[in-house]
């Protein structure tokens, strides 16, 4: 596998897949740039999500995250993008993701997309989620 910034997602086979449980990616150093202004932007992704036959690699994955580095890319945009391309690469039950941007001009926008429709998760996915410390 390369380590140069790539599109691909590359997945494996999940290893468990007639039982339900929650994957859970924190992506502390996204970054991309501001579409407007030129100015780099700063995220930190978190990545949820309930695989059914595939799940995601990780290195592949940090290299995909990577890939948006030197590109114009409104917060909004970008997250429902990343959304779309991780739910087409592993097919998941459930995911979802949230952008942490870093604060801009007094505000700090976080962004959630989730896949299937919002208020769609599964029934146990409070008995699943996994507790952060910070700000998340």
């Amino acid at each position: 596998m390369s380590t140069e910034p790539s599109r691909d997602i590359e997945t494996f086979p999940n290893p468990r897949p007639g039982r339900e449980y929650l994957i859970d990616f924190e992506c502390p150093e996204f970054t991309c740039v501001c579409p407007k202004t030129g100015q780099p932007d700063f995220a930190r992704f978190r990545i949820q999500y309930i695989p059914a036959g595939r799940c995601l690699e990780m290195k592949s994955l940090k290299l995909y995250l990577w890939s948006f580095r030197n590109e114009g890319h409104f917060h909004e945009a970008v997250t429902n993008r990343i959304l779309d391309d991780l739910v087409a690469a592993c097919a998941p039950r459930w995911m979802r993701l949230t952008g942490h941007f870093n604060v801009r001009g007094g505000i700090r926008p976080i962004i959630v997309a989730e896949h299937p429709a919002l208020g769609s998760a599964p029934a146990n996915i409070d008995a699943l989620a996994v507790e952060r410390t910070g700000d998340a």
